[in-house]
């Protein structure tokens, strides 16, 4: 693969339109049953759904099911493309048939603007082999679609996109950032990041770099860095091997890569900056996840840290070296009980995946000092995510005082539970029905004080009249005001309450 004449960009996303090989093109071809069946890597649907040979079906033959294509196919699909692509390493050409080298899969946005990702083939359709080579350039996967929809989407000057792989996350941000960095060490992934910039016609945005982590912009700062770093907590001894998987192995011991990366951010972040990883995380037996992550944080940034899943080591092993396609390999299980005891010697009790926000004190940011939280929520959140990261960051609960005028958020209901004819509840939930989709335990006061926040009173106003409605004198009243507002600040901090 060589995918270095990039000038083929813009003829191939001609050819691409022309055919409406888009999301929502081979969606429809497809139908639902044929489209989800290859979300579990099954071609045979899609194969009876593709027959006609137009060029859209030839398309989603070649490069989505991974089929051969007759010549004269390939060459009403891709007019006068197909030897250059074959040249260029897209393409495999023999006498009458065609086959695809590399995927490139059209790619869905928000506002449907058409986007295309090439990538390394997707390994193990239909059950085949899932051996990948050591420089694999992964495609589009759930890792990706999930930092994508966890990143902010504001307007920014400049934005880095750190382990770029295949590019996918520089093409988001050169919607939305004014000038775009994307780094790696993986060489076949800096050409095919390139060529995916060229195809979707923002080469003049994103500059690709080669180089380790933040030493291609050791000088630089930007408004915006996204990363899903090669995470896997593993042993040494496949790299020792040779056997390390680029875009998942760092080579580093344990967590290491992403502290490594948490401590280095803030060095690389303008005022105001964000930096946002998707990670796993070590969970140590002899201590909290939070209170070990915690301590990678610089003092003086904000950081919101959610903890999403937590898999167990047994769960954790057989997931990547299904991954790495050494499920049923003869030294399967040699391999499973070296890393499962590789786990047990260095004290690790599970393994935590999710997001790592972090905020750079100054530009517009609020908040006169540091808010760190760390929330635990395997929970159901609206996606995207990153509206609520983002009214996260704007929330000041510092700022918060008894002349204060908030207003509860509209999505917020209030949920109660007690016995069958009962006069009061026995518990009573606020929850939020969008973004991070926060619950909460209130009491009667705290319900009432939420309910009432219309903007129109003060906090101090709503505390004194559901004191007076408690038939509480004013010794208590002062103490429903000492004891709340400390709940209200909690409140807009959670989002429940907006100023």
């Amino acid at each position: 693969m060589t995918l270095a004449n990039t000038a083929l960009a813009g003829p191939l996303r001609a050819a691409l339109l022309a055919a409406d090989f888009t999301y929502e093109g081979t969606a429809d071809l497809l139908g639902t049953r044929a489209h989800d069946a290859l979300a579990r890597n099954e071609t045979t649907p899609g194969l009876r759904r593709t027959t006609g040979g137009s060029p859209l079906e030839t398309l989603v033959r070649l490069f989505l099911l991974q089929t051969t294509v007759s010549v004269a196919d390939a060459e009403a699909a891709l007019p006068g493309l197909v030897d250059r692509l074959a040249v260029a390493g897209l393409l495999e050409q023999s006498v009458s048939e065609v086959r695809a080298r590399l995927d490139c899969r059209p790619y869905g946005t928000d506002d449907d603007t058409p986007l295309w990702v090439v990538s390394d083939l997707t390994p193990g359709l239909d059950g085949g082999p899932q051996r990948v080579v050591a420089d694999h350039v992964l495609g589009i996967s759930p890792a990706s679609t999930s930092l994508a929809q966890l990143t902010l989407r504001e307007p920014v000057g400049s934005a880095l996109d750190l382990g770029t792989g295949c590019g996918v996350q520089a093409l988001h941000l050169a919607r939305h950032a004014q000038r775009v960095v994307a780094t790696d060490v993986n060489a076949r992934a800096l050409a095919v990041a390139r060529f995916n910039a060229a195809l979707n016609d923002v080469a003049d945005v994103v500059e690709v770099r080669d180089g380790s982590f933040f030493e291609p912009v050791r000088d630089e700062r930007f408004d915006l860095i996204a990363t899903n770093p090669p995470f896997v907590i593993s042993p040494a001894l496949h790299h020792q091997r040779g056997e390390r998987l680029v875009y998942r192995d760092s080579g580093l011991p344990g967590d290491r890569v992403v502290e490594d990366i948490v401590r280095a951010a803030p060095a690389h972040l303008t005022p105001g900056g964000w930096c946002q990883i998707l990670a796993n995380w070590v969970i140590a037996a002899d201590r909290p996840w939070d209170e070990r992550l915690s301590e990678w944080i610089a003092p003086d940034h904000d950081a919101l840290v959610v903890q999403r899943e937590v898999l167990d080591p047994s769960a954790y092993v057989e997931l990547w070296l299904k991954d790495a396609g050494q499920h049923g390999a003869a030294d399967y299980l040699q391999r499973y009980d070296t890393w499962l005891s590789w786990f047990d010697e260095q004290g690790i009790e599970a393994i935590g995946f999710g997001w790592i926000n972090l905020r750079a004190p100054g530009g517009s940011a609020p908040a006169p000092r540091a808010r760190v939280e760390l929330l635990e929520w395997p929970y159901d959140v609206e996606q995207p995510i990153a509206p609520a990261i983002g009214d996260w960051g704007r929330a000041d609960p510092s700022a918060v005082t008894l002349d204060s005028r908030l207003v509860a958020r509209a999505d917020v209901v209030q949920e109660t539970v007690g016995a069958v004819g009962a006069e009061d509840p026995s518990t009573i939930v606020l929850r939020q029905q969008r973004g991070l989709r926060r619950a909460r335990q209130a009491d009667t006061v705290e319900a009432a004080l939420v309910g009432a926040c219309d903007g129109e009173l003060s906090v101090g106003q709503i505390l004194d009249a559901v004191a007076q409605l408690l038939g509480h004198d004013a010794d208590e009243a002062e103490r429903v005001r000492t004891t709340y507002l400390p709940v209200v600040a909690e409140l807009v901090a959670e989002g429940f309450l907006t100023v």
